[in-house]
């Protein structure tokens, strides 16, 4: 049988301000990827997220990211390797103390927004989350897609590295996702979204945004919570996966 973890970014608001429905799609995902303060994420919301994840029986993930509150990550920082490394292992330190105030702990680490993105070609930052994750523990397991950088040297690291896909973002034919910035990267059809997931999963192809088909490893599948329709996407998802006899699995 197909296995996958069904995953998605959450824990991303700040304050007073909430970016997405937390607690529907912790009722769905198997793994949160929970933020750590540095692209979104406070104290009193990782604590709440930490203990909403273990009530749901979801693994907890430290989300890790570059120190962009305002921009949300999703710009690109040139960070040298010790630097952004120290960040890092700041950011899952963080979330480790509420992890276990709700019983649980952290289950594996996963890059968010630019430093995810750069670190497919930048072979610095890809070498710092490994870094991080090694020091933190290296039996942790890293998310990452296949065939990038992060990919790379986490393997040559003798660390658990599971391949990570994604079920609302467009594909390059190279096989990385295509910009946010660029017309059409994002998926918000639940249907069309829902059965891309089983494609990647039973299939291990999907078709890239050239109309090109593509191979891709899928054992962790994400659905970002800032997709428009984010719930009705994760749900959907979920559905198909377990009517193609798919076995939803934690990580960690």
């Amino acid at each position: 049988m197909a296995q996958v973890a069904l995953t998605t970014d959450i824990g991303e608001g700040y304050g007073r301000w909430e970016l997405a429905d937390d607690e529907a799609l912790l009722d769905v995902v198997t793994a949160a990827n929970i933020a750590c303060g540095f692209h979104g994420g406070d104290p009193g919301t990782m604590r709440r997220t930490c203990k909403l994840s273990v009530a749901n029986g979801v693994a907890i993930g430290a989300q890790v990211s570059y120190r962009d509150l305002h921009g949300f990550g999703r710009r690109f920082i040139a960070y040298g390797r010790q630097e952004l490394t120290d960040d890092l292992l700041y950011q899952i330190g963080a979330l480790e103390v509420f992890a276990r105030t709700a019983g649980d702990k952290i289950n594996y680490v996963s890059a968010h927004g630019a430093l995810y993105n750069a670190a497919a070609t930048v072979t610095e930052h890809a070498q710092a989350i490994v870094d991080a994750t090694r020091e933190y523990n290296a039996d942790l397991p890293l998310l990452a897609q296949v065939g990038t950088e992060t990919w790379r040297l986490g393997r040559e690291a003798g660390l658990n590295m599971v391949a990570e896909a994604f079920v609302d973002r467009a594909y390059t034919p190279q096989g990385l996702l295509v910009p946010r910035t660029e017309p059409d990267a994002m998926l918000s059809d639940p249907a069309q979204a829902s059965a891309r997931a089983v494609e990647m999963v039973t299939q291990g192809e999907i078709t890239a945004i050239d109309g090109s088909r593509i191979p891709i490893r899928a054992e962790a599948i994400l659905v970002h919570c800032d997709t428009a329709g984010s719930v009705e996407i994760a749900r959907a998802t979920r559905k198909a996966l377990e009517a193609a006899g798919v076995d939803l699995v934690r990580l960690g």
